[in-house]
Protein backbone atom coordinates (compact mmCIF):
# COMPACT_ATOMS: atom_id res chain seq x y z
CA UNK A 1 0.00 0.00 0.00
CA UNK A 2 0.98 3.77 -0.85
CA UNK A 3 2.06 5.60 2.04
CA UNK A 4 1.82 9.58 1.88
CA UNK A 5 3.58 11.99 3.16
CA UNK A 6 2.07 15.04 1.44
CA UNK A 7 0.10 17.85 3.36
CA UNK A 8 -3.37 18.54 1.55
CA UNK A 9 -2.84 22.01 1.68
CA UNK A 10 0.79 21.17 -0.59
CA UNK A 11 -1.95 20.22 -3.39
CA UNK A 12 -2.04 23.31 -5.81
CA UNK A 13 -5.78 23.86 -7.27
CA UNK A 14 -7.50 22.39 -10.40
CA UNK A 15 -6.59 24.51 -13.43
CA UNK A 16 -9.17 25.17 -15.80
CA UNK A 17 -7.04 24.11 -18.38
CA UNK A 18 -6.78 20.74 -16.80
CA UNK A 19 -10.01 20.16 -15.18
CA UNK A 20 -11.01 20.34 -19.33
CA UNK A 21 -8.33 17.61 -20.23
CA UNK A 22 -10.09 15.84 -17.58
CA UNK A 23 -13.42 16.59 -19.27
CA UNK A 24 -12.53 15.30 -22.18
CA UNK A 25 -10.98 11.99 -21.13
CA UNK A 26 -14.63 11.78 -19.09
CA UNK A 27 -16.71 12.50 -22.34
CA UNK A 28 -14.30 9.53 -24.50
CA UNK A 29 -14.22 7.35 -21.87
CA UNK A 30 -17.79 6.79 -20.08
CA UNK A 31 -20.06 9.49 -21.68
CA UNK A 32 -20.43 12.01 -18.74
CA UNK A 33 -20.22 15.71 -19.96
CA UNK A 34 -19.08 18.01 -17.40
CA UNK A 35 -19.40 21.59 -17.71
CA UNK A 36 -16.93 24.17 -16.29
CA UNK A 37 -19.24 24.33 -13.10
CA UNK A 38 -18.37 20.88 -12.03
CA UNK A 39 -14.53 22.09 -11.45
CA UNK A 40 -14.99 22.59 -7.78
CA UNK A 41 -16.90 18.97 -7.29
CA UNK A 42 -14.16 17.53 -9.44
CA UNK A 43 -11.66 18.94 -7.50
CA UNK A 44 -12.98 17.82 -4.12
CA UNK A 45 -14.10 13.99 -5.22
CA UNK A 46 -10.34 13.84 -6.65
CA UNK A 47 -8.19 15.26 -3.49
CA UNK A 48 -7.97 12.31 -1.28
CA UNK A 49 -6.70 9.97 -4.52
CA UNK A 50 -3.90 12.63 -5.13
CA UNK A 51 -2.65 12.43 -1.24
CA UNK A 52 -2.80 8.46 -1.42
CA UNK A 53 -1.23 8.65 -4.62
CA UNK A 54 1.67 11.06 -3.31
CA UNK A 55 1.30 13.24 -6.42
CA UNK A 56 1.33 16.97 -5.97
CA UNK A 57 -0.35 18.23 -8.77
CA UNK A 58 -3.65 17.17 -10.63
CA UNK A 59 -1.70 17.82 -13.80
CA UNK A 60 0.54 15.08 -12.34
CA UNK A 61 -2.69 12.96 -11.29
CA UNK A 62 -3.69 13.45 -15.63
CA UNK A 63 -0.93 12.31 -16.45
CA UNK A 64 -0.59 9.20 -15.05
CA UNK A 65 -4.79 8.71 -15.33
CA UNK A 66 -4.52 9.16 -19.10
CA UNK A 67 -1.18 6.81 -19.64
CA UNK A 68 -1.66 2.93 -20.15
CA UNK A 69 -0.97 2.03 -16.87
CA UNK A 70 -2.65 4.56 -15.79
CA UNK A 71 -5.63 3.81 -17.76
CA UNK A 72 -5.49 -0.51 -16.61
CA UNK A 73 -5.02 0.82 -12.96
CA UNK A 74 -6.36 3.90 -11.96
CA UNK A 75 -8.98 4.67 -14.28
CA UNK A 76 -11.52 2.01 -12.11
CA UNK A 77 -10.68 3.84 -9.04
CA UNK A 78 -11.22 7.30 -11.01
CA UNK A 79 -14.90 6.04 -12.12
CA UNK A 80 -15.92 5.25 -8.75
CA UNK A 81 -14.95 9.27 -7.32
CA UNK A 82 -16.40 11.07 -10.13
CA UNK A 83 -19.58 9.16 -10.67
CA UNK A 84 -22.98 10.38 -9.03
CA UNK A 85 -24.83 7.02 -7.29
CA UNK A 86 -28.16 8.92 -5.76
CA UNK A 87 -30.63 5.73 -4.95
CA UNK A 88 -33.67 4.93 -2.37
CA UNK A 89 -35.48 2.48 -2.51
CA UNK A 90 -38.78 2.72 -4.47
CA UNK A 91 -37.20 5.61 -6.12
CA UNK A 92 -40.02 7.32 -8.26
CA UNK A 93 -42.62 5.10 -6.58
CA UNK A 94 -45.07 5.60 -9.57
CA UNK A 95 -43.08 3.22 -11.93
CA UNK A 96 -43.07 0.58 -9.54
CA UNK A 97 -47.00 0.80 -9.65
CA UNK A 98 -46.94 0.37 -12.82
CA UNK A 99 -45.05 -2.08 -13.44
CA UNK A 100 -46.85 -4.07 -11.02
CA UNK A 101 -50.41 -3.41 -12.74
CA UNK A 102 -49.96 -2.59 -16.30
CA UNK A 103 -45.97 -3.88 -17.69
CA UNK A 104 -46.27 -7.05 -16.19
CA UNK A 105 -49.89 -8.38 -17.06
CA UNK A 106 -49.47 -7.39 -20.08
CA UNK A 107 -45.93 -9.12 -20.38
CA UNK A 108 -47.62 -12.28 -19.05
CA UNK A 109 -50.26 -11.94 -21.70
CA UNK A 110 -47.42 -11.59 -24.55
CA UNK A 111 -45.90 -14.95 -22.69
CA UNK A 112 -48.73 -16.79 -23.10
CA UNK A 113 -48.90 -16.71 -26.84
CA UNK A 114 -45.20 -17.58 -26.45
CA UNK A 115 -44.78 -20.37 -24.84
CA UNK A 116 -42.51 -19.26 -22.04
CA UNK A 117 -42.80 -18.53 -18.33
CA UNK A 118 -39.58 -15.93 -17.58
CA UNK A 119 -39.22 -12.58 -17.25
CA UNK A 120 -35.66 -10.89 -17.67
CA UNK A 121 -35.26 -7.47 -16.47
CA UNK A 122 -31.92 -4.98 -16.82
CA UNK A 123 -31.79 -2.29 -13.92
CA UNK A 124 -29.06 -0.33 -15.99
CA UNK A 125 -27.45 1.96 -13.63
CA UNK A 126 -27.95 0.02 -10.17
CA UNK A 127 -25.51 2.03 -8.20
CA UNK A 128 -26.13 0.21 -4.71
CA UNK A 129 -28.88 -2.37 -5.18
CA UNK A 130 -31.82 -0.33 -4.29
CA UNK A 131 -33.34 -0.45 -7.21
CA UNK A 132 -32.85 -3.95 -8.63
CA UNK A 133 -33.51 -5.50 -4.78
CA UNK A 134 -37.08 -3.13 -5.49
CA UNK A 135 -37.65 -4.59 -8.59
CA UNK A 136 -37.36 -8.01 -6.79
CA UNK A 137 -39.63 -7.19 -4.62
CA UNK A 138 -42.43 -6.07 -7.05
CA UNK A 139 -41.29 -9.54 -9.32
CA UNK A 140 -42.00 -11.73 -6.24
CA UNK A 141 -45.15 -9.74 -4.84
CA UNK A 142 -46.62 -10.55 -8.75
CA UNK A 143 -45.69 -13.92 -8.66
CA UNK A 144 -47.01 -14.85 -5.60
CA UNK A 145 -50.44 -13.51 -6.91
CA UNK A 146 -50.26 -15.08 -9.94
CA UNK A 147 -49.27 -18.53 -9.21
CA UNK A 148 -50.77 -20.61 -12.36
CA UNK A 149 -48.28 -18.13 -14.68
CA UNK A 150 -45.51 -20.30 -13.22
CA UNK A 151 -43.58 -16.95 -13.83
CA UNK A 152 -39.76 -17.02 -13.14
CA UNK A 153 -37.44 -14.17 -13.15
CA UNK A 154 -34.22 -12.56 -13.97
CA UNK A 155 -33.10 -9.34 -13.28
CA UNK A 156 -29.48 -8.37 -14.65
CA UNK A 157 -27.69 -5.25 -12.18
CA UNK A 158 -25.05 -3.21 -13.77
CA UNK A 159 -23.29 -0.39 -13.27
CA UNK A 160 -20.27 1.45 -14.32
CA UNK A 161 -19.17 1.73 -10.41
CA UNK A 162 -16.82 -0.82 -9.20
CA UNK A 163 -17.35 0.54 -5.91
CA UNK A 164 -21.30 0.46 -5.50
CA UNK A 165 -21.40 -3.19 -7.20
CA UNK A 166 -19.63 -4.00 -4.16
CA UNK A 167 -22.26 -2.72 -1.66
CA UNK A 168 -25.28 -3.74 -3.73
CA UNK A 169 -23.48 -7.74 -3.83
CA UNK A 170 -23.34 -7.59 -0.41
CA UNK A 171 -26.97 -6.53 -0.12
CA UNK A 172 -26.22 -4.91 3.41
CA UNK A 173 -27.90 -1.66 4.22
CA UNK A 174 -28.64 0.87 7.09
CA UNK A 175 -32.01 0.88 8.61
CA UNK A 176 -32.62 4.44 7.71
CA UNK A 177 -32.25 3.47 4.07
CA UNK A 178 -34.93 1.13 4.14
CA UNK A 179 -37.90 3.48 4.84
CA UNK A 180 -39.14 3.50 1.41
CA UNK A 181 -39.79 0.22 1.66
CA UNK A 182 -43.39 -0.45 2.52
CA UNK A 183 -43.63 -3.01 6.44
CA UNK A 184 -45.56 -5.17 4.39
CA UNK A 185 -42.71 -6.15 2.00
CA UNK A 186 -40.05 -5.45 5.02
CA UNK A 187 -41.40 -8.65 6.91
CA UNK A 188 -41.31 -10.49 3.97
CA UNK A 189 -37.93 -9.76 2.06
CA UNK A 190 -35.77 -7.71 4.47
CA UNK A 191 -33.46 -9.46 7.19
CA UNK A 192 -32.51 -7.79 11.21
CA UNK A 193 -28.93 -8.27 11.83
CA UNK A 194 -28.51 -10.31 14.82
CA UNK A 195 -26.45 -7.83 16.25
CA UNK A 196 -29.61 -5.46 17.00
CA UNK A 197 -26.78 -2.84 18.26
CA UNK A 198 -25.38 -2.56 14.46
CA UNK A 199 -28.73 -1.05 13.15
CA UNK A 200 -28.36 -2.76 9.74
CA UNK A 201 -30.58 -4.96 7.20
CA UNK A 202 -29.96 -7.45 4.49
CA UNK A 203 -31.57 -8.55 1.56
CA UNK A 204 -33.36 -11.54 1.49
CA UNK A 205 -31.49 -15.21 0.04
CA UNK A 206 -34.73 -15.00 -2.17
CA UNK A 207 -34.30 -12.17 -3.92
CA UNK A 208 -30.42 -11.61 -3.85
CA UNK A 209 -30.20 -15.15 -5.85
CA UNK A 210 -32.70 -13.44 -8.55
CA UNK A 211 -30.31 -10.50 -9.42
CA UNK A 212 -27.15 -10.98 -11.53
CA UNK A 213 -24.89 -8.47 -10.86
CA UNK A 214 -22.44 -7.31 -13.99
CA UNK A 215 -19.70 -3.95 -14.73
CA UNK A 216 -21.36 -2.64 -17.97
CA UNK A 217 -20.11 0.99 -19.60
CA UNK A 218 -23.51 2.10 -21.41
CA UNK A 219 -21.53 4.10 -24.06
CA UNK A 220 -19.69 0.89 -25.29
CA UNK A 221 -21.01 -0.16 -28.45
CA UNK A 222 -21.21 -3.82 -27.39
CA UNK A 223 -22.97 -4.16 -24.41
CA UNK A 224 -22.09 -8.15 -24.30
CA UNK A 225 -25.85 -8.23 -23.67
CA UNK A 226 -27.20 -11.64 -25.41
CA UNK A 227 -30.88 -12.22 -23.77
CA UNK A 228 -33.52 -9.58 -24.83
CA UNK A 229 -35.18 -7.85 -21.77
CA UNK A 230 -38.89 -7.66 -21.37
CA UNK A 231 -38.45 -4.30 -19.14
CA UNK A 232 -35.22 -2.02 -19.17
CA UNK A 233 -34.91 0.47 -16.15
CA UNK A 234 -32.28 3.05 -17.21
CA UNK A 235 -33.05 6.24 -14.83
CA UNK A 236 -31.37 9.23 -14.14
CA UNK A 237 -28.46 8.51 -16.42
CA UNK A 238 -28.92 10.26 -20.01
CA UNK A 239 -29.29 13.36 -17.71
CA UNK A 240 -25.19 13.56 -17.60
CA UNK A 241 -25.10 12.40 -21.24
CA UNK A 242 -24.67 15.37 -24.35
CA UNK A 243 -27.35 14.79 -26.69
CA UNK A 244 -25.45 12.76 -29.20
CA UNK A 245 -24.52 10.12 -26.70
CA UNK A 246 -28.07 9.71 -25.45
CA UNK A 247 -29.48 9.04 -28.84
CA UNK A 248 -26.58 6.18 -28.73
CA UNK A 249 -27.30 4.76 -25.72
CA UNK A 250 -31.52 5.10 -26.72
CA UNK A 251 -30.53 3.05 -29.93
CA UNK A 252 -28.54 0.49 -27.80
CA UNK A 253 -31.21 0.14 -25.16
CA UNK A 254 -34.05 -0.48 -27.95
CA UNK A 255 -31.45 -3.25 -29.61
CA UNK A 256 -31.89 -5.19 -26.43
CA UNK A 257 -35.57 -4.31 -25.68
CA UNK A 258 -38.42 -7.09 -26.60
CA UNK A 259 -40.98 -6.12 -29.05
CA UNK A 260 -43.72 -5.29 -26.27
CA UNK A 261 -41.29 -4.54 -23.56
CA UNK A 262 -41.26 -1.35 -21.77
CA UNK A 263 -38.60 1.18 -21.21
CA UNK A 264 -38.21 3.21 -17.67
CA UNK A 265 -36.12 6.61 -17.35
CA UNK A 266 -35.99 9.07 -15.27
CA UNK A 267 -38.42 11.49 -14.59
CA UNK A 268 -36.81 14.55 -15.56
CA UNK A 269 -35.42 13.03 -19.00
CA UNK A 270 -37.74 12.79 -21.45
CA UNK A 271 -36.97 10.96 -24.38
CA UNK A 272 -37.70 12.32 -28.21
CA UNK A 273 -39.22 9.32 -29.66
CA UNK A 274 -38.74 9.88 -33.55
CA UNK A 275 -36.86 7.37 -35.35
CA UNK A 276 -37.33 5.02 -32.65
CA UNK A 277 -39.67 1.89 -31.88
CA UNK A 278 -40.38 3.15 -28.66
CA UNK A 279 -43.85 5.15 -27.56
CA UNK A 280 -44.62 6.76 -24.46
CA UNK A 281 -47.12 5.10 -21.73
CA UNK A 282 -46.97 7.67 -18.80
CA UNK A 283 -44.56 9.68 -17.15
CA UNK A 284 -41.05 8.32 -18.34
CA UNK A 285 -42.21 4.93 -19.19
CA UNK A 286 -41.85 3.92 -22.96
CA UNK A 287 -43.50 0.50 -24.68
CA UNK A 288 -41.55 -0.89 -27.51
CA UNK A 289 -44.64 -0.72 -30.39
CA UNK A 290 -42.32 -2.41 -33.25
CA UNK A 291 -40.02 -5.20 -34.36
CA UNK A 292 -37.09 -2.13 -35.54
Amino acid sequence: MTTSYLQSDSIAPLSIETFRDLGNFIHSKIGIKMPDAKRNMVESRLHKRLINLNMRSYKEYCNYLFSPQGIERELPEFINQITTNKTDFFREPDHFKFLMERALPDIVSSLKNSGRNKISLWCAACSRGHEPYTTAMILSEFSRKNPRAALTFSILATDISTQVLDVAKKAVYSHDEIEPVPIELRKKYILRAKNRKKDLVRISPELRKMVQFRWINLVSSDLKIREPMDVIFCRNVMIYFDKKTQEKLIRNLCSHLKYRGYLFVGHSEVLNCHNTPLEPMGHAIYHKTSMD
